[in-house]
């Protein structure tokens, strides 16, 4: 069993590295306006950045020390046990690698799409979807309550699918780099948009799903793998992205 602090350890400089060169591409070339043009804008961007990426840490610490030792054990359970639906398959290694990816991404495409379905999940969730400015660090706004309710969900889960910590290691870090990168306030060529959303979510897509309008907020639930929402019927596409106004018009939202 890999201790959790070489999960950790592999994880945080990944997402820091990922982040940075988000914020920089950002500065260079935004898709939007970086928060107006007025004397105030950069200080303005610097508090927005800084109290997302602090709410990230904060539910980091959170993990780290109150979740994730539980994944593990449940991943160890399930090895020791043959439980899971990996262990009961008895594939070939570098199937199961792939195997434990995908039924990874299905449950976080699943839970994703339960937080906008279920009001008492969509009252946690809708704080990240609060955000007026999004960029890359919006990739770190998410609630304490929703946290720790998905943290609660993924202990049965990591059990029934029976995966290993290496494999959910690797797919921690390729999610939260897909998932930074698809908030980030950048403009891919459109040609180079359409072949990578093929695979993964993209920029184009995630805008959409933060739109204020509902319908577009209840559409793209994919996190990772973008194929989910085609196969579920829950993909949509924006004809003009620089139109869609990012932030939820509900007088009871939590900012």
């Amino acid at each position: 069993m890999i201790p959790a602090n070489t999960v950790n350890a592999i994880r945080l400089p990944a997402a820091l590295a990922v982040l940075a060169l988000l914020v920089l591409w950002e500065t260079v070339h935004p898709f939007f306006p970086l928060f107006g043009r007025g004397p105030h804008a950069t200080r303005d961007r610097l508090w927005h950045g800084a109290r997302n990426v602090a709410l990230g840490l904060l539910n980091g610490v959170m993990v780290r020390f109150g979740f994730l030792g539980v994944w593990i054990a449940a991943m160890a359970w399930s090895r020791e046990q043959a439980v899971g639906l990996i262990h009961w398959s008895a594939l070939p290694e570098w199937l199961s690698w792939m195997a434990a990816i995908l039924l990874l991404d299905v449950w976080t495409y699943t839970w994703h799409r339960l937080n906008h379905t279920v009001p008492g999940l969509w009252r946690f969730h809708r704080l990240h979807h609060s955000d007026r400015q999004m960029d890359a660090t919006t990739a770190n706004r998410f609630h304490m309550g929703e946290i720790v309710l998905s943290s609660i969900a993924r202990v049965p889960v990591l059990s029934l699918i029976g995966c290993s910590v290496e494999q959910f290691a690797l797919y921690e870090i390729a999610l939260f780099a897909v998932v930074q990168f698809q908030h980030a306030n950048i403009g891919l060529p459109d040609a180079l948009d359409r072949v990578l959303r093929v695979v993964i979510v993209t920029p184009h897509l995630h805008k959409v799903h933060h739109s204020v309008v509902v319908a577009e907020q209840h559409t793209n639930f994919s996190s990772l793998f973008s194929w989910w929402d085609r196969l579920a019927r829950t993909r949509r596409l924006s004809s003009d992205q620089s139109a869609i106004v990012f932030g939820v018009d509900d007088p009871a939202s939590i900012r």
